[in-house]
């Protein structure tokens, strides 16, 4: 169905009406019989694009499935996920990465991209099938075995080399596995021994960033670092981009905000990987993203079935919720961004890193519909039970957060009305 969205303040900057035609594309003159959207006082943005979101299926539907985790995406305003590999079985062949294309489609809230494994079943050792999932029906441009680390040198060599012959990314988990073992769980620092839980130091993932981005520079290749959490890494980054090493940077809003000093409780929805990290890191990677070091926000959603995640702090699952809140988070933390910023941080540079060419473009006749419609100026109190994920295990639960999605449009098609699923 046509679509006329009236009274939009595109990023902010100048009040104007949008039109969408039967084949959900924007278009200079308003179609006939069109349905009617009210944006006055609403900021609108091209749909949100999430690099990093673990839809869990298949394999743990219990905690989410592709169509739970896209009617979350669509609530938090994204028009675009990208689903880590990390399933059950591991998305590391063209066939398992077409079903997950194909179960986004079924959906049909977001695009739902697969990311492909740079090794088999995440074990390090051998890669997997990049140049098939690459050419499959899914069209797999990023592989990352987030969750572990591509440790072996030689194994990222040569998996940088082969995604280069068409345009691939690798996103990296970085995480030295002989300075930060399978029980590190906190931040290294006084901290951790004052609680006696195992430390996770921030040279862990300083390393591989600066082993990776060498190896980007000898390749000729391009490297993502996922989830960037140190202040190390951030200089490592800023450095590599100053001597035109082709590396780009995510970071989640968890990282934006969250402080190592949450864990004093033992909570395990505070448990995430990398750690939650001292105030210095935090406000080092707040500064990356603004003068553009970092590129990207990336939620890292990663929900959990309660009885993984509610253990001891020790044995509990890694990971917290992100989706629906993101934007709010940002909006909360960056007070000095524009609604340009947002955008290019959140949909524009994602989109580009991964290579989505019908995602992240601007709100012009041509493009494609995807467009979020923003209240600037409301307040939200997160209540987990309200989510649309599966899972509970929301860090922002009864925090305030700046501005709400109204409405989401994925193709021309309203997906979220008045902040409900439509």
């Amino acid at each position: 169905m046509a679509l006329v969205i009236t009274g939009a303040s595109l990023l902010g900057e100048t009040t104007a009406d949008l039109y969408v035609d039967d084949a959900g594309m924007l278009v200079d003159e308003q179609p006939a019989g069109a349905e009617t959207i009210d944006a006055d006082g609403l900021v609108a943005l091209p749909g949100l694009v999430d690099l990093h979101t673990h839809l869990r299926e298949p394999g743990r539907e219990d905690a989410e499935t592709i169509l739970t985790g896209s009617q979350a995406a669509a609530i938090g305003g994204y028009t675009a996920v990208l689903a880590m590999a990390n399933t059950t079985p591991v998305t590391d062949t063209a066939e398992s990465a077409t079903r997950v294309w194909e179960l986004g489609r079924e959906a049909g809230l977001v695009d739902v991209q697969p990311v492909g494994a740079v090794t088999r079943g995440l074990g390090g050792e051998e890669l997997a099938e990049l140049g098939l999932m690459n050419r499959s029906r899914a069209g797999v441009t990023v592989f990352s075995d987030d969750g572990k680390c591509v440790h072996d040198a030689r194994v990222m060599r040569r998996a940088l080399e082969y995604v280069k012959a068409f345009g691939g990314v690798v996103s990296q988990h970085a995480q030295d596995p002989t300075l930060a073992g399978s029980s590190a769980c906190c931040h290294e620092g006084e901290l951790s021994g004052r609680l006696g839980l195992p430390g996770w130091p921030g040279i862990a993932e300083e390393v591989i960033v600066a082993r990776d981005v060498m190896l980007a520079r000898h390749t000729g290749s391009r490297v993502h670092v996922a989830h960037v959490s140190t202040a190390g890494s951030v200089e490592v980054v800023r450095w590599a981009k100053a001597q035109g090493i082709d590396v780009t940077a995510e970071v989640t809003p968890h990282h934006l905000l969250l402080t190592t000093d949450l864990l004093t409780g033992y909570d395990p929805t505070f448990k995430v990987n990398p750690p939650l990290r001292p105030q210095e890191d935090v406000d080092a990677v707040r500064a990356a993203l603004a003068d553009g070091t970092i590129d990207a926000v990336a939620t890292d959603h990663a929900p959990h079935a309660r009885h993984d995640k509610e253990h001891a702090f020790v044995d509990a699952a890694f990971g917290m919720l992100g989706l629906e809140t993101a934007l709010g988070v940002v909006r909360t933390v960056m007070d000095d961004f524009t609604w340009a910023d947002i955008a290019r941080v959140m949909s524009v540079n994602p989109a580009r890193i991964a290579g989505l060419g019908s995602q992240g473009q601007a709100l012009a006749p041509g493009s494609p519909a995807h467009v979020v419609l923003v209240d600037p100026d409301a307040t939200t109190t997160v209540d987990r039970d309200a989510s649309a994920s599966l899972s509970r295990n929301n860090p922002w639960h009864g925090r305030s957060l700046t501005s709400r999605v109204v409405h989401t449009v994925y193709g021309g098609r309203v997906t979220v009305r008045d902040g409900a699923l439509a």
